[in-house]
């Protein structure tokens, strides 16, 4: 059986000591070399290491020392080694200590006599105790607080042991008494604990005799009358009242330790309005006068779950909440948003737009190196708010176009995903945005900002004025033609001039883009950096930000600005009257299109256009040509309903999800109504009237009385021996978080009484066993609960494994039964979550483990088989049900789960039905950690088959 270890030093293994340097030194007279002697003894023996003889040497030389290190020392010296024998008596030697023992708690010094007393706290042998127990009891009257602060210590932990009881009899009497004259507030603290761990009626008594003054106690009683609060609640909940009303008047004490205590001990204990009301703002007051982050992320917790539990009251402290904006700190401004986001009515969204607002210009003044991230985050909070109560919009949009051309891109694609979808849903903004966005189109730096802002100019230019500034603008922004000239492209062929040229254009390399269904496509890039400042075409003026883009190889770009000009010349035909001015305006776009195609064929770039945008360049000009009515409609309708569905579908997904989180029903006509009135009122104060409304509430709806799934805990049943083995053992296993709890069932199948039964248990994986369970002895066909605690640390599969071992009475070696293994399961502890696409393809791009199973499965249909992966892994698809409409044969959807760790699981799903109806592909899982890629890619392989 391992020891209970009650002292953890680190030692470090490279430097051995040996056993007779550590006597030489022990036994000289040199103070110091003593003192590091007996630091290197304590470290080999807590290292189990043995070092025989010393502890004679340590009686004779050490015990003497008036020395106070010395003194220390030698008390953890003898805190760490064994003292009883193989049958658990007290070695004989152990005498010797008792005396020095009794000397040091009558020593003249007080540091001697406290440290003695510290280190019987910690002794279990009552036979070493017995004799030393007046001289304790003395102690309870020193004059000096320190010691009698540790006196009661001393004797707490001697009534919590086994014989404790008769040791000390009148313990409790003694220790109420010396908490009444007490007046060190550490000593006091000491004595109430004491009471209510081992007499808690005493301390219930104590507490309601001088409830008066609870509020004028130290921090340190304070706080443990909250936990003595806590306890009694538990057990009695009818005595609440009286409680929550002391729990109310230490609310206004000092100590923010004790008011954050109080606000989740009257939580815990009640749900009225009024209870939580006080909770939220008291909760607001620490967050906004505590310094430490750390601080502030736990209050965010707290007012985190009681949003979720009590909404309505959490909504009319928003702008408090909001004010722990004014923390630099990204983390703390990211969970207030989360919170805010979710709290916002109609009521308090102009007040928090107007907050968000004033935050995102501050951004544009302070040079905070993480500026940029938090624009980012506010500009997604008001795209949220702007979706949720679309008249808000007006007065934010016009502010956020100013970011478009912002150099954080991320923050910039957001602007502009949520210029597109107010344009789309906010029709009487729509010439406002125009006008704005071609005013300020130059400005935009990065390539996916002009991609976008260029689909808006496209669709949604619609007057005459707007679609010719549209093109106008298009063509200011892309220079003069051509590109590059003729004697350029035979000086890009001379080796002697080729490093001159390559210096003029930004390098780009070809490499696959994740689209949004998982699938690569081949995309020149450049397109998410922003560039470096235009560069000179010899032959031509340099100019505008799609000409430097394009000249760094970026065709997709080319191919979005070949569309637009389509789209706006279809539309300039049917609101131009003159088709001089439509036909010229054609040609000069044709002109253009044919220049980027010269470009992107030329060996001015190091890289050719790529096949897509070279096509779809062609596309535009083949339609410009020659167009029919069937196409113009496409181009002018189609695009634009598809974004509409898009938008729609959007909506109604949030919605559903919004449902699902509301379970509170609404009120149905056979309710229950509560009538303050004619409630018996007994002199109850308002808050104790509406806890007892809420109690019956509770009682009446079987809150207080649910349970968990029997069903599903018969599943996690597991057989660990055989039905014929003289041992049968099942356990049932229960996972929370971190924790796992196995319920082993252990029944003696045979007639005969088994000794010294142990389950020993070994774990694989990054699985931690709490404790190792001790012996039992077990009665014929009898049968004994055993509970074995294991932490958990990562996700990774684990294994518990081991067995059971006994002694019979007639057989004199011991018998050994091995149980099955335990396979903690992965599903335990991920759990279905939802990320935007963007940061799933950030985060598919960025982590290294990746795990690749080929799809083998019975399924033959695709969606079918979606669903049964999904099931099967516990994740959530992100893909929209309408990108996975339709029979074509093929499908591809990204899933996404969260672990309790915080870890992520991205899984994409690409599969593809055969000609022989079968479905081939792979499942790729990726993660930042191993161990949930291999875990993850084994219950896939083991699940997907799929049937019965």
């Amino acid at each position: 059986m391992e020891k209970s270890c009650s002292l953890l030093i680190h030692f470090d293994r490279g430097t051995p000591a040996i056993a007779n340097e550590i006597k030489e030194a022990l036994e000289g007279n040199d103070v110091a070399a003593k003192i590091d002697a007996l630091k290197k003894a304590i470290m080999l023996l807590l290292n189990n290491e043995t070092l025989p003889q010393l502890f004679i040497t340590i009686v004779r030389y050490v015990l003497p020392s008036e020395d106070h290190t010395i003194q220390k020392l030698l008390l953890l010296y003898l805190e760490i080694i064994e003292k009883t024998d193989a049958k658990g008596r007290v070695l004989p030697e152990m005498i010797l200590i008792c005396q020095n023992l009794r000397n040091n708690l009558q020593h003249p010094n007080e540091y001697i006599r406290g440290v003695t007393l510290r280190f019987l706290c910690r002794i279990n042998e009552t036979e070493i105790i017995e004799p030393l127990i007046p001289s304790i009891l003395q102690n309870l009257e020193h004059r000096h607080p320190y010691i009698r602060r540790n006196a009661i210590l001393a004797v707490m932990s001697i009534y919590k042991l086994p014989q404790g009881e008769q040791l000390l009899v009148d313990a409790p009497d003694m220790i109420e008494k010396v908490l009444t004259s007490e007046q060190d507030p550490s000593a006091k603290r000491n004595a109430f604990l004491m009471l209510f761990t081992c007499a808690q009626d005493r301390a219930v008594n104590y507490l309601l005799t001088h409830v008066d003054r609870v509020s004028e106690w130290g921090e340190l009683l304070q706080m443990v009358v909250l936990e003595l609060i806590r306890k009694v609640c538990r057990t009695n909940q009818r005595e609440k009242g009286k409680y929550i009303n002391i729990i109310i008047s230490l609310m206004t004490a000092p100590s923010s330790a004790v008011i954050y205590e109080c606000a989740g001990t009257l939580v815990s204990l009640s749900s009225a309005p009024t209870a939580i009301k006080k909770v939220a703002s008291t909760y607001c007051q620490l967050l906004l006068s505590q310094s430490d982050n750390n601080v502030k992320l736990i209050v965010l917790d707290r007012l985190k779950e009681l949003k979720s539990s009590h909404r309505d009251i959490m909504v009319d402290v928003i702008m408090d909440v909001l004010r722990a904006l004014s923390s630099p700190n990204l983390d703390i401004r990211r969970k207030t948003l989360d919170i805010v986001l979710e709290l916002i009515t109609p009521r308090n969204i102009n007040e928090v737009v107007l907050m968000l607002k004033k935050e995102v210009v501050k951004t544009q003044s302070g040079e905070l190196e993480k500026n940029g991230e938090y624009r980012q985050m506010l500009i997604q909070a008001i795209h949220s708010c702007a979706i949720k109560f679309p008249e808000v919009a007006s007065t934010v949009v016009h502010l956020l176009m100013d970011f478009l051309g912002d150099g954080n891109v991320a923050s910039a694609i957001d602007v502009v995903i949520f210029v597109r979808e107010i344009i789309e849903t906010n029709p009487k903004l729509r010439v406002s945005i125009i006008t704005r966005l071609l005013d300020t189109f130059y400005q935009i730096r990065a390539a996916r900002v002009c991609s976008c802002a260029l689909w808006i100019i496209g669709e949604y230019c619609l007057s005459l004025s707007e679609v010719e500034s549209g093109i106008a603008t298009i063509k200011q922004c892309l220079g003069e033609l051509p590109f590059y000239s003729v004697s350029e492209e035979a000086e890009s062929t001379d080796p002697s001039k080729k490093a001159q040229q390559t210096t003029s254009v930004t390098v780009s390399s070809r490499r696959p883009a994740i689209l949004a269904d998982g699938t690569y496509a081949t995309q020149s890039a450049a397109s998410e950096t922003t560039f470096s400042p235009p560069t000179v075409v010899q032959g031509s003026l340099a100019s505008g930000n799609l000409r430097s883009l394009l000249l760094t190889g970026d065709f997709f770009l080319g191919a979005v600005v070949a569309c637009t000009l389509t789209k706006l010349i279809l539309r300039l035909e049917e609101v131009q009257p003159s088709k001089v001015e439509v036909n010229k305006t054609t040609t000069q776009a044709l002109l253009i299109m044919v220049s980027m195609l010269q470009l992107g064929q030329s060996s001015v770039l190091p890289h050719p256009i790529d096949n897509d945008s070279y096509d779809r360049i062609v596309l535009c000009i083949r339609l410009l040509c020659n167009t029919g009515d069937a196409v113009r409609k496409i181009w002018l309708q189609s695009c634009r309903q598809s974004f509409v569905t898009m938008l729609s579908e959007k909506q109604l997904q949030e919605t559903e999800e919004l449902k699902a989180k509301a379970q509170v029903s609404n009120a149905q006509p056979d309710d229950l109504i509560d009538f303050y009135h004619l409630k018996s009122r007994k002199g109850m104060s308002q808050l104790e009237l509406e806890d007892e409304v809420q109690d019956d509430l509770k009682r009446a709806t079987g809150e207080f009385i649910k349970d968990g799934n029997d069903a599903n805990k018969l599943n996690r049943i597991l057989q660990l021996t055989g039905f014929s083995d003289p041992v049968y053992a099942e356990a049932y296993v229960t996972v929370h978080h971190y924790d796992i709890v196995l319920d082993v069932t252990v029944i003696n199948r045979t007639k005969e009484t088994l000794q010294n039964l142990c389950l020993e248990l070994a774990t694989m994986g990054d699985l931690k066993l709490v404790e190792r369970p001790q012996n039992y002895t077990l009665a014929p066909e009898s049968s004994k609960q055993i509970k074995a605690n294991i932490k958990v640390s990562s996700t990774e599969t684990g294994v518990i494994f081991g067995n059971i071992v006994y002694e019979t009475s007639n057989v004199l070696e011991r018998t050994v039964v091995v149980l099955n293994d335990i396979h903690i399961d992965i599903m335990d502890y991920i759990s279905p979550a939802v990320c935007s696409d963007a940061a799933f393809r950030t985060m598919w791009a960025e982590f290294e483990w990746e795990n690749k199973v080929a799809v083998n499965t019975i399924i033959q249909d695709e969606r079918e088989f979606l669903e049964h992966i999904i099931n099967s892994t516990n994740m959530k698809c992100l893909t929209a049900p309408a990108a996975l409409d339709g029979e074509c044969g093929f499908l591809a959807a990204n899933l996404y789960a969260k672990s309790v760790f915080g870890e992520d699981a991205l899984v994409n799903l690409s599969v593809e039905k055969q000609a022989d109806d079968k479905l081939s592909g792979y499942i790729r899982i990726r993660s930042k950690t191993q161990g949930i890629a291999l875990s993850l890619g084994d219950k896939i392989t083991v699940k997907q088959k799929g049937g019965s």
